[in-house]
């Protein structure tokens, strides 16, 4: 069976990729990331609708008319809505309210105010850390459990350095994301909140998904290897599940695509990054994971 030479060109996959991250790491260094009220602590709204619901995108108009900015709108029950704002003062939260009353509270459809809250950097600075210490532990957890699912061989590569390039892919995955969504926040305004979270440790969770799938085949190869080079073998183990990647990420592209055009404002940010990072981790478990494997064998013959 002819096979794809995927290690043979494998220096110019790294190298693009090596360059994506780099810049990516650039871009954050030098613009940071626009952070929501999540994060840097703000207003919230609650209201409720007699009547008639008015659409997210009516209310945030109305809102930013009154000067009311990063305004965030997620529907509540049958006729409410809560409403994120940056921090208003109790003049400016009276002049949001009226100004949502004097648009929408018409024929009977009377508007009520059941909360008004701040949210403080207090909690935002918690959240943080916590979100950093999510990741952290999701990666040492990746690394355990693959160190201990490949112990059966750990010839010619050491079963944790399987888990080692798992975090690296993933690494390259969230560095693409966080770089792009630096960028929109710099140039369009786009925010980083609890959902763009959500996002990245389901960017996680997909692309090591994807990894082990190769990964898994190419140790059904070690354990029934012949005279095969390891190079040989992770290129036949890529070859015979390079389709079966493709598949899987387009069918779960698809639905990904109908939330970012038709989803609406709220989860628009969450669908971009669902999107950007699971192409990455299709592309990173091919063109990164494996042929890394392939070069710390390499490595390790020239140490010996």
């Amino acid at each position: 069976m002819k096979y794809i030479p995927f290690i043979k060109y494998s220096k110019i996959w790294l190298f693009l990729s090596a360059a994506l991250a780099v810049v990516s790491i650039i871009i954050v260094a030098k613009w940071g990331l626009k952070f929501g009220i999540d994060f840097t602590g703000g207003s919230l709204m609650e209201i409720e609708f007699a009547k008639a619901r008015p659409e997210n995108n009516l209310v945030i108009a109305t809102l930013e008319r009154s000067e009311i900015t990063n305004v965030v709108i997620q529907k509540t029950g049958d006729d409410g809505i809560i409403v994120r704002t940056a921090a208003m003062t109790e003049e400016s939260h009276q002049k949001a309210l009226t100004a949502v009353k004097n648009e929408f509270e018409k024929d009977g459809n009377t508007i009520t105010e059941s909360r008004f809250e701040m949210i403080g950097p207090s909690v935002s600075q918690q959240l943080r850390q916590r979100s950093i210490w999510a990741f952290i532990l999701v990666c040492l957890g990746i690394i355990a459990y693959v160190a201990y699912a490949f112990r059966g061989v750990s010839r010619p590569v050491a079963s944790w350095k399987y888990g080692a390039l798992c975090v690296v892919a993933l690494a390259h995955d969230v560095l693409i994301v966080v770089g792009l969504f630096s960028f929109l926040g710099h140039y369009f305004g786009t925010e980083v909140d609890v959902a763009f979270i959500v996002a990245v440790l389901t960017i996680l969770g997909y692309s090591v998904n994807d990894t082990i799938v190769v990964y898994d085949r190419i140790r059904e190869k070690l354990l029934h290897r012949t005279s095969e080079s390891f190079e040989d073998l992770v290129n036949a183990g890529l070859n015979q599940t390079v389709m079966r990647s493709i598949n899987t990420t387009l069918t779960t592209l698809l639905p990904l695509f109908a939330l970012y055009f038709y989803g609406g404002a709220t989860i628009h940010s969450f669908s971009l990054a669902l999107l950007v990072g699971i192409t990455s981790g299709a592309y990173s478990s091919i063109f990164i994971a494996s042929p890394l494997l392939v070069y710390v064998e390499r490595w390790q013959k020239k140490k010996a």
